[in-house]
């Protein structure tokens, strides 16, 4: 079995060579051909569908729980901020610079390393299954919930995202709204009393003021945002449709079902989800990953950003290497000693859940 040293060297020359290769959602075939590589290289089956790569510890017992280790190698594109080559790994002054270096490079190669680490071990108290996941950021059909009719029941999950290995015990779930406020289309110089604009301002009111009852303790409240208003295509016709779309942050004291029921019951226009299955997510304090978390002198604290999480029904902790404020900004990074410590500390929390 390979040292923890060692595991650390190969997965930065893994990361740096995820970077260098783009892997855009949907797009990630070249990326899924180097995760391929790392478990061929260790002796390690796997499986794969579409670009999701996933695999399971040598000693898998069908008789005892089973826990996930997740992350993504999709990325989104880069911005036009960028003044370094988005596809060349550059290290300095101990930064690892590159396109998915922190979302999520640093933490799929950091749980890969770790799962590498417990494979082979014998007579572990759960299961472990990795998955190297696609579309993440594109919430995609072909991504981590188009694997998990192929998994058996997952007890519990860590989802690696950026945290500064900082653990994330809830995190919101999203539900977008497509809204339509009814009214009648005429001439803008005939008087008109069903304007469907004028409608739409009690209805973008409602959404603006109304206060869901249960706050969560880790995330708040739910968060409603109007993000968009489309009405009319002339100045002189009044139209028969106003369109807005709906931003809505989820608790994890709420169902996604429940968020639409009682917007239904409280707007007077159509409403239509775009998606349902973005829910909030958590995990108890109590729970034995949480635990050994803090035991190491990590803190707790709620995700406002989603992940892989909202697919998974099983209790789920978000905890990675990096920072989630670099995500998506111009010549990402990563520290190369975040990603030392990532693999250092995953192993530490896995060895001490395991043991309990």
């Amino acid at each position: 079995m390979k040292n923890i040293e060692t595991l650390i060297q190969e997965a930065i020359a893994l990361l740096k060579s995820l970077i260098a290769i783009p892997s855009f959602s949907s797009e990630e075939d070249q990326t899924a051909l180097l995760i391929e590589n790392w478990f061929t290289q260790n002796n390690i089956p796997f499986e794969r569908e579409n670009n999701n790569i996933w695999a399971y510890n040598q000693h898998f017992d069908k008789s005892k729980p089973t826990l996930l280790l997740n992350s993504h190698h999709d990325t989104v594109k880069p911005n036009q901020g960028y003044t370094n080559d988005p596809f060349e790994a550059i290290v300095k002054n101990g930064k690892l610079y590159g396109l998915g270096s922190n979302d999520a490079g640093g933490c799929l190669v950091s749980l890969i390393a770790t799962f590498t680490h417990f494979y082979a071990k014998e007579n572990l108290p759960y299961n472990i299954v990795i998955v190297a996941s696609a579309e993440e950021e594109s919430s995609g059909k072909n991504g981590l919930n188009s694997v998990l009719k192929h998994l058996p029941e997952l007890e519990c999950a860590i989802v690696g995202e950026p945290t500064l290995m900082q653990l994330a015990v809830a995190e919101k779930g999203l539900l977008v709204l497509d809204v339509v406020v009814k009214g009648t289309a005429s001439h803008a110089a005939h008087n008109n009393p069903d304007n469907p604009i004028y409608n739409a301002m009690p209805v973008i009111d409602w959404f603006k003021t109304y206060q869901f009852e249960k706050i969560s303790e880790v995330l708040g409240p739910v968060k409603m945002t109007v993000t968009q208003v489309t009405a009319g295509k002339q100045h002189n016709v009044v139209p028969a449709e106003c369109h807005l779309v709906v931003d809505i942050r989820v608790t994890d004291r709420y169902s996604n079902i429940e968020i639409l029921e009682t917007v239904r019951a409280n707007v007077n226009a159509e409403v239509t989800p775009r998606s349902m299955h973005l829910n909030a997510s958590s995990i108890p304090v109590s729970h034995g990953l949480v635990q050994a978390g803090i035991a190491l002198g990590r803190t707790t604290y709620g995700s406002p950003t989603l992940s892989d999480q909202s697919v998974l029904s099983c209790q789920s902790l978000k905890l990675g290497p990096g920072e989630s404020l670099r995500s998506h900004s111009a010549d990402e990074f990563i520290y190369i000693n975040e990603i030392e410590e990532g693999i250092q500390l995953y192993i530490k929390i896995l060895g001490d859940f395991l043991k309990n």
